[in-house]
């Protein structure tokens, strides 16, 4: 696991630091690389003590009692694991510094949208779009886990669910919701909100 581990980390850090020399942000590297370290080394953590076995017996499940390959919503739902460990810090990029302290604050549904849209708003910045959303949202909290686990409750359905609802296709949304949020709380652990 010492590559997952390695192969995660480059990743990351690699990703900070382009997002931050993009918004010009003067959040010193070592500090990056702290940050990086104490995120990955949970998320690995985590990930070789809950979600791998709960995975592994997931799959199994769903072969067992419903006949069905369940490998695909699995290696989503892992993916969705490692990104909610990261997701609470990429919305900062938009965070309001300190001059702009003063200013009224962005409407709820533009602050969840910065949390919940995330990548989409990362790649707008790489193309050259800059919205001019700037709130004091840090997303380190219950309430944006509640609102993202939601989310993904939602985006479960719609994936995994179709018209006629199964149990089957309930376990995927449920457990893909599981993984992501449970990726969102891990992060959280780490900057010690719980």
């Amino acid at each position: 696991m010492k590559g997952l581990h390695d192969a995660l980390y480059g990743f990351v850090l690699f990703s900070f630091k382009n997002i931050n020399r993009r918004v010009k942000s003067r959040f010193p590297v070592w500090r990056m690389r702290e940050e990086t370290t104490e995120h990955v080394g949970q998320s690995v953590k985590v990930f070789l003590w809950l979600i791998f076995p709960l995975s592994l017996a997931y799959v199994f499940g769903q072969l067992f009692f419903f006949k069905e390959n369940a490998l695909g919503p699995m290696l989503w739902s892992i993916l969705a694991y490692f990104y909610s460990n990261f997701l609470p810090d990429l919305p900062s990029i938009h965070r309001k510094k300190e001059s702009e302290m003063g200013t009224a604050d962005l409407s709820w549904y533009k602050k969840y949208a910065l949390l919940l849209f995330a990548p989409l708003l990362v790649w707008l910045l790489f193309s050259g779009i800059r919205l001019d959303w700037r709130t004091e949202e840090t997303y380190h909290n219950f309430a944006s886990a509640a609102v993202y686990g939601a989310f993904l409750l939602a985006i479960g359905f719609l994936a995994f669910a179709g018209f006629s609802v199964r149990f089957e296709d309930l376990a995927k949304a449920f457990f893909f919701t599981f993984c992501g949020t449970a990726g969102f709380l891990a992060h959280l652990k780490v900057d010690k909100i719980w």
